[in-house]
């Protein structure tokens, strides 16, 4: 049965017809190719074609174009449009050319720059490079066998071994990192980093959409801090951007890098005919007015979709919601539809890196037919494209919902995308509205890097990393109140002014005395508990938490659900940072 066939058999179903609030289809669009670049590499385009790619579509033609101009650039265009070619194929390109140039790759999460890494990678495997400079050894192919030497790429973060970060930064020529690191990790450290700011030509920054708010604001901040280091190593960088669907994509560009940019967001990539539904619970109570839970009929539908071999993705809006989703699922799917346990996943933060990696690939190969997720997977993390994407309540806001939905459709094949309403007022005000959702304009991405509180934290680092001169600027904070910072820091011994130089002068370390993402940065370890606690605790371990999260997730006696299993806290050690966990 197709995906059209299983609309029809809804349809034709009172029991789920009567619940679908609004139905909404996009017609197919054909794909805009146009030919590969003649001046691109020869070893780009050898690779380009190993990978079964001919040709480009036009909004990355437009992106090569713009960036070898030497514009700044922001791409915004549909999810899986192949926006990493846009910024991988100047990159590569003038890094093949100008063999000492650089190029840093910052992404919101770790998991994402491990997987854009990887995908790198794998193109790079393909390609007959020659470099002056040797692959680290820790770089192995991860499927090649290839004799060519590759392009120097590393991934710096806080899971980095500490044994493999002088050679990083002596080699690596394409970065991929975090605004954390970046803050935290090398701006403060930007000495032993001269070689790669000297030569550094290209800055990514991928999911931009993510840089809002306070965290946006932060990220701005550390932009302006990494622009002055620039300035002090005498490095001109341009700006690679992609951002999903926002209202003001260019706008929030601007904001971040304080330079002016070329917005590219005609899509060219093409499109299956995309079917998008309301689905609202029925009432099983007419007198208290209470639906039957999201989660059975979420469940429901799933269970519909496995029954016709469609992989889909179900998003839920918090780590419980996904657990329950997926303990649901393997119930209700036992003895009436053959899925195995293993095609049904869960995948959220607390999981461990090696289990989410495990995970990814299942997604990828089709292993897992259905996976239940947080918001985790709706950045543009490799996961291939699924079919059908189930979203068990409004995840906040109608970018986020575009994303969601975004995540179903193969190239070129039909799709839908269902929005499940829980009983919350706001869900419940969209069932009844659904116009909202389909006709009102996606949101702005609003930042205030000038916020006072935010601004000064970012300038004691900015002190501590390079002296300040009288009249200097911060991106586009006015010299007076730079001065006026300035002369506060000084008021409160943490800068001593020197006729008119102002330099740091405390102990502390400023930019570890706050987060980016006013998060904590301790973790609870999750460990298996027996009897026996003085084993090697790393083969037991199932997860970890934030340490501010673990009063309220995993204090004693808690029921704690992991890929739909159940443990009880049997003891919670905050001096260690362990919880002891038993299967219940």
């Amino acid at each position: 049965m197709s995906i059209a066939k299983l609309i029809s058999h809804w349809s034709a179903d009172p029991s789920i017809a009567e619940n679908i609030c609004s139905r909404n289809t996009e017609s197919p669009r054909n794909g805009k190719y146009v030919p590969l670049p003649e001046y691109l590499e020869q070893d780009i385009i050898t690779a380009l074609n190993a990978a079964g790619i001919e040709s480009l579509y036009s909004h990355q033609l437009a992106a090569w174009e713009a960036a070898r101009s030497g514009a700044n650039v922001v791409i915004t265009t549909s999810t899986a449009s192949g926006k990493s070619l846009c910024y991988n194929l100047p990159v590569l390109d003038y890094l093949l050319k100008h063999s000492n140039s650089r190029a840093l790759y910052l992404f919101p999460t770790k998991a994402l720059s491990q997987d854009q890494y990887n995908s790198l990678i794998n193109l790079l495997d393909e390609t007959p490079i020659d470099t002056s400079i040797q692959t680290l050894p820790s770089q192995k192919a991860e499927k090649s066998t290839s004799s060519y030497k590759r392009l120097p790429l590393s991934v710096y973060d806080g899971d980095t071994p500490a044994r493999k970060r002088s050679p990083i930064r002596n080699s690596a020529r394409i970065l991929f990192t975090n605004p954390d690191m970046l803050h935290f990790g090398i701006l403060p450290q930007h000495s032993s980093w001269n070689t790669f700011f000297e030569n550094l030509k290209y800055i990514v920054i991928d999911e931009i959409h993510i840089y809002r708010g306070v965290f946006g604001s932060h990220v701005a901040n550390v932009i302006r801090r990494l622009s002055r280091i620039l300035e002090f190593y005498k490095s001109e960088v341009q700006f690679l951007m992609t951002s999903a669907t926002i209202a003001n994509p260019d706008e929030l560009a601007e904001k971040l890098i304080g330079k002016d940019l070329e917005l590219i967001q005609e899509d060219g990539s093409p499109q299956g005919k995309k079917h998008f539904f309301i689905y609202n619970p029925p009432v099983v109570d007419q007198e208290l007015g209470i639906r039957r839970s999201t989660y059975q009929e979420c469940v429901r539908l799933a269970k519909d979709l496995a029954g016709i071999n469609i992989q889909t993705l179900i998003f839920g809006r918090s780590r419980r919601t996904v657990e329950l989703i997926v303990s649901y699922l393997r119930q209700k799917m036992e003895g009436q539809i053959p899925v195995p346990d293993a095609m049904i996943r869960g995948y959220r933060s607390g999981y461990l890196a090696q289990e989410r990696r495990e995970i990814e690939r299942e997604i990828r190969s089709g292993t897992a037919l259905i996976t239940a997720t947080t918001n985790a997977l709706e950045l543009g993390i490799d996961i291939g494209s699924m079919n059908a994407v189930l979203m068990v309540g409004y995840p906040g806001t109608i970018s986020a919902l575009h994303q969601q939905a975004g995540r179903a459709g193969r190239v070129g094949e039909e799709s839908i995308a269902v929005l499940l309403t829980t009983p919350d007022p706001l869900d419940q005000f969209l069932a009844a509205n659904p116009q909202y959702i389909l006709e009102k304009p996606i949101e702005h991405a609003l930042i205030n890097p000038d916020n006072l509180l935010i601004l000064i934290e970012h300038l004691k680092c900015a002190a501590f990393e390079l002296p300040f001169q009288l009249g200097d600027r911060f991106g586009s904070v006015p010299q007076n109140m730079v001065a006026d910072i300035m002369n506060y820091l000084v008021e409160i011994n943490l800068v001593h002014q020197t006729e008119d130089r102002f330099f740091w002068m405390s102990d502390l370390f400023p930019s570890g005395s706050f987060s980016l993402r006013t998060t904590s940065a301790d973790i609870v370890y999750l460990y298996l508990d027996n009897s026996d606690r003085s084993f090697d605790k790393t083969t037991r371990m199932i997860g970890q938490v934030e340490k501010r999260s673990s009063l309220w997730m995993v204090h004693p006696d808690a029921v704690y659900l992991h890929e739909g299993k159940s443990f009880q806290v049997s003891e919670l050690d905050l001096d260690t940072n362990i919880a002891w966990l038993k299967a219940v």
